[in-house]
Parts: structure tokens; sequence; C-alpha cells
């Protein structure tokens, strides 16, 4: 186990060298990139074996203790959080503490977990990104979200069943989500209104046959605002209803190569990608997923897609200088009949050999994922709800009837479908990072929207290939 935990650090410092620079912000969900690692159904199984610490907190003496939380939220998320821990540290009947640390974005602060765990003075929980899901898996570091809830007999039916979807493998909660997020499209109303456009194009190719008219009659300076971004390909790909991995997305064994490149999915998106870029409705505003938001915003642009973490950073800046509509997030083409999958970041509980810490750690979880703590997050935030109940406090409602807006977000995640959960990956960082740089690539007229697809996947599945050679 040591030795593949050692290899596992290794590669992840040589990816982590070579993507310096490239993570998102921590505000921005879905969205950041990580470096991971994969070695399948065995690293499962690792974390089952050592993630015993599971004795029920009603057993145990938890007044005392202490447990330490690592985090990734800043600004007024990371204010929100604050709020939670303290409310949490000053009313808990158990006598517990928690000790919150901010540790920098996503990438800092698992980059920082994979340092102390080899040196033994890891946290107790962490937060961490969606898609450093198969590393964490796979770590043997952690006590399996399931394990702490069953102990504890908390009804996991309360959970969301497709933000649930994300983090469960082998029918198994890994870890709790906690801010969740998915991508959908914004649009100017009034732009609309002037262009005469009545319904919101549901797909790309939609976007391009309204271009002209958003243009030439609705005033805008650019049809579509869209980053350069890995996320949105993955989406485009779910939306599509086809997968980006081999082995089920890598959630029935680790993923051993790309499926995007024989399925026909990234062809798809790059050709349409570079036909909207071409016609000059989409132009090149930069890599990211916030990149597409400042034209939008500013009002050039009539339609961005981006995260619905971003609705009320976006409502601010328009300050109402129009009105903000917003709608599911586009397929490629109006025929795919795919859903969307989510982003945004969950909790993991760290097997530090301590079960009074460890009981304390859940029922901090169990706080956090309370029907008034959840509530609250979401409004402050603009992160869905993880569990069932929150959608009920008055609070929540309260906000939806403010921010009417937010609903389509949440009618979105319910009209998906479980399998498009989304797929985990060992490289997912460099794996996003490289069709990044071949979709602009393409856009730049450097090569064809075949050559972007081959050397993504050629890429990729060199990368996968060295890290599950070296993780055997």
């Amino acid at each position: 186990m040591k030795k593949r935990v050692i290899a596992s650090v290794l590669t992840v410092s040589m990816l982590a060298a070579a993507l310096t620079g490239c993570g998102g912000n921590a505000q921005t969900t879905g969205e950041t990139a990580d470096a991971q690692t994969q070695t399948g159904e065995n690293g499962a199984e690792v974390a089952q074996a050592e993630g015993n610490t599971t004795a029920s907190s009603g057993e145990l003496d938890l007044s005392g203790t202490t447990i330490t939380f690592w985090h990734s939220m800043s600004g007024v998320n990371g204010e929100a959080l604050t709020t939670l821990v303290d409310k949490f540290n000053a009313e808990n009947e158990y006598g517990i503490t928690v000790d919150a640390e901010f540790e920098g974005e996503y990438d800092d602060a698992i980059n920082k977990l994979k340092s102390s765990m080899v040196g033994g003075s890891g946290p107790d929980l962490i937060q961490v990104y969606e898609i450093g899901t198969r590393f964490m898996i796979d770590s043997g570091w952690v006590i399996p979200m399931q394990e702490l809830m069953d102990a504890d007999g908390y009804d996991s039916a309360n959970i969301v069943p497709n933000i649930a979807a994300y983090y469960t493998i082998d029918g198994q909660l890994y870890s709790m989500p906690f801010n969740t997020s998915t991508p959908i499209l914004y649009y100017n109303k009034n732009m609309f209104e002037a262009a005469g456009i009545t319904e919101v194009p549901t797909s790309l190719e939609g976007i391009g046959e309204i271009a002209d008219d958003l243009v030439e009659k609705g005033g805008a300076g650019e049809a579509l605002s869209m980053g350069i971004y890995g996320w949105f390909f993955e989406q485009f790909i779910c939306k599509q209803g086809l997968t980006y991995a081999d082995n089920d997305n890598g959630r029935s064994a680790a993923a051993t190569a790309v499926d995007f490149d024989s399925n026909g999915a990234a062809l798809k998106i790059v050709s349409e990608w570079k036909d909207l870029y071409d016609k000059g409705y989409a132009p090149n505003v930069g890599v990211g997923g916030d990149a597409g938001l400042t034209d939008f915003s500013a009002g050039k642009a009539a339609i961005t897609l981006g995260s619905t973490a971003s609705l009320k950073q976006i409502l601010n800046d328009v300050n109402g200088s129009f009105e903000v509509g917003t709608a599911y997030f586009p397929s490629v083409a109006a025929d795919d009949e795919g859903g969307v999958s989510i982003g945004g970041a969950s909790l993991w509980a760290i097997e530090n050999q301590d079960e009074v810490k460890a009981a304390a750690t859940w029922k901090f979880v169990e706080y956090l994922v309370s029907a008034e703590s959840q509530a609250y997050w979401a409004t402050e935030t603009g992160y869905f709800p993880v569990t069932n109940d929150a959608y009920n406090e008055e609070v929540f409602k309260s906000n939806i009837e403010q921010y009417p807006q937010f609903q389509t977000a949440i009618d979105q995640l319910n009209d998906t479908k479980g399998e498009y959960a989304g797929a985990l990956l060992s490289v997912f960082p460099e794996a996003r990072q490289t069709v990044q740089t071949e979709i602009e690539n393409t856009l730049n007229g450097r090569q064809t929207p075949e050559e972007a697809v081959q050397k993504m996947a050629d890429t990729i599945n060199a990368s996968i290939a060295d890290y599950n050679l070296l993780n055997e």
C-alpha cells in the first residue's frame, strides 16, 4: 500500500508541476483542476479495508474533541462557511470544536493532503473537488462516508439522488456532497425581445440559427460568449448521452482510455464550436469557466454558459441594466438526448485511526448537510442544497422567489438521469488542460477538428497508461 501511495504522490507532483497556474477559482465549481490517482477497484477495496473507524457517536464521549477541517472556500463562500463552523462550535451538544483551515484553491488543498498523509499529519475532514474523487477512493486514506452514515443510522435517501450518484461507486457513497453546481445557459432577455426571439435555443446548432438576429436586431456585439473550458466539453459529451472514458466512464473499473474519440462525441463538439467561431458567433473570449461571463455581464454578449454558482455574481454585475434569463445547458445538436453532470466538491473523512475523532467528524458533516445548514448555504452561495429536506426550508423558498432564475438549475438537475453522473478519471486535470489547448488551437486555425480530437485522445491515453503502469 505504501509503495502505491508514494507512487501516486510522485505522479501527482509531476502533474502539478506541469499544470501550475491552471487551477480555477475555488468559488467556481466543477470547474477547477486537480492531479489524481487511479487504480480502480483495488483502491476502493483498500479504502474499505482501512476505513474501519465506524463506532457510533452515541457510544463515545466526544466532549473536548477538536477536529481539523481543510477547505477551499474563499470570498463570499468562505464567509458563509465560517458562519456555519462558528455556529456549530457554539451550539453543538457534544462539546466538539472544529478547527477550520483555508488551504487555498482545490489544487493546493489536495496537494497538501498528499504531502501530509505521507508524514501522518493529515486533517480529519477535507473538502475535495469532484474530479479528485478517483484519487481519494484509491488512496486508502479515507473512511467511506457510507460507513459513518450507517454506523449512526443516517438515512442516505435524504441526499438528492442525482447529486449522490457522482460520489457513489460500487453502491457505496464515498464522500458527502457539499457544494454542488451544474452549468446552465444565461441569456439577455432584453436582446432576445428586441430580436423578436421568443424561444431560448436548446443546442449550439440552435444558437447558430438565431445568432444573426441577436446581433442585427437585438443589438448584441456577439451572440455567444463561451469560455474554452474542459468542464463544458465534458458536459457536451453528457448531453449527447455518451461516455468520456471506457469502463463505464471509469466507474465499473479504472479507465484505460478515453471513449470520446471512438464514439464521435468529441468531433461533433469541436466541429460545431469551430463553425460558430468561424461565423463570428462565438469568438475566443479566453480559457476557463469564467472567461465568458464578462462580456455577458457588460451587455455585449446575448448568451453565455456558466456554473449555477455564478448566478448571484452575474446578477450583481449586471446590476439591473438588463433582465437575466436562465435555461438548461445546451446540447450540441437539437436531437441529442443526454443530461448534465454535477461539479463542485464534497467532504471526505480521513482515516486517522481515532474512532472518537471519526465520530466527531461525522457529527460535523451531519450538521453541514442538515436542512437548516444547507438552506442557508444555498441561499448565501448559489450552490444546490444537497439534501431533500433543505428545499422545504422557508429561507430557501424565499430565496427562490427572489431569484427565480435558480429554479432552472433545480429543474435541470431533477430532469437528469443517473447515468450522466460524469466520468472518474485518474488524470482529469491534465486531460482538461489538453482539451482546452487543442480546442483553442483549432479555433485559431492551427489544426482541423479531426486533428484536435486525435491529439486529445493520444495525449490523454498516454497519460492514463503511464499512470496505471506506475500504480499497478
